[in-house]
């Protein structure tokens, strides 16, 4: 490790207890890969957040079905495909505008709350380097086209040599969606400063009685993490239910 990346190394509170130095040879077979520049910025940043930030996670469920055949038509009309984080960015958006605490960030002294007139979202990326974070700016103030072709165009460029930091600062709240993977619900890492990251899985397929009849129904996973000193969970039930609206009701989505 060079004296540049020491420096990336997380400052654990000096009461934890350091990690065992072992020699894992002594088992068996082994071989040392040495983490990428990336990693270990992203490592220490993260190992930061979950030690320094008191996390919460709310799980929640939002109907989807709408959603499918709103994103054909959009798609069919732009003619081109269409994922769903255009409208989960919508969405997003539209939660924060009713919840403003969630559009803020604590100030230094941690006795202010500095809320946010603006509504840039972060998309977690995943890149041969690692974890990326671009961020979609006045994501309030774009079509689902336009935020469509800026989340191609920022993902591209983060894949192939990175982003600079400039596009990768200045967010919201982030977005982190493991859908085109899988899994039922995680406990996304809050992307500090921001207070709060939504976290996608997997939609599935689950019976539900609609007027007296059993229908097949999409959900979407949402898994919401929250800096516990700002945001209770009974508001962050709410949030999550508010946003989960917007998705199964995706006029709103404009």
């Amino acid at each position: 490790m060079t004296d540049q990346t020491k420096s990336l190394a997380p400052a654990w509170p000096a009461n934890l207890p350091p990690m065992p130095v072992i020699d894992f040879s002594q088992f068996g077979a082994v071989e040392s890969l040495d983490l990428s520049r990336n990693q270990l910025y992203a490592g220490a940043f993260l190992g930061r957040n979950w030690a320094q930030i008191p996390h919460v996670t709310h799980h929640d469920e939002a109907f989807v079905d709408a959603l499918h055949e709103h994103r054909r038509q959009q798609a069919e009309a732009l003619g081109r495909k269409l994922t769903p984080l255009p409208f989960l960015i919508k969405a997003l958006v539209n939660a924060l505008k009713a919840f403003p605490q969630f559009n803020a960030s604590l100030a230094p002294s941690g006795k202010q709350l500095v809320l946010k007139k603006y509504f840039h979202i972060g998309v977690a990326v995943e890149t041969p380097q690692g974890l990326l974070v671009p961020v979609i700016r006045d994501a309030d103030r774009k079509s689902i086209a336009e935020l469509a072709a800026e989340l191609a165009d920022k993902a591209q460029r983060a894949r192939d040599k990175g982003l600079p930091i400039s596009e990768m600062s200045g967010g919201s709240m982030t977005i982190s969606s493991l859908g085109a993977i899988g899994g039922t619900g995680f406990t996304p890492i809050i992307n500090a400063p921001e207070l709060a990251i939504l976290g996608i899985t997997s939609e599935f397929e689950r019976l539900v009685m609609v007027a007296g009849r059993v229908e097949v129904k999409h959900l979407l996973p949402l898994s919401l993490s929250y800096d516990h000193r700002v945001i209770n969970g009974a508001d962050a039930a709410r949030f999550c239910r508010f946003l989960a609206a917007q998705l199964a009701d995706p006029t709103q989505l404009v």
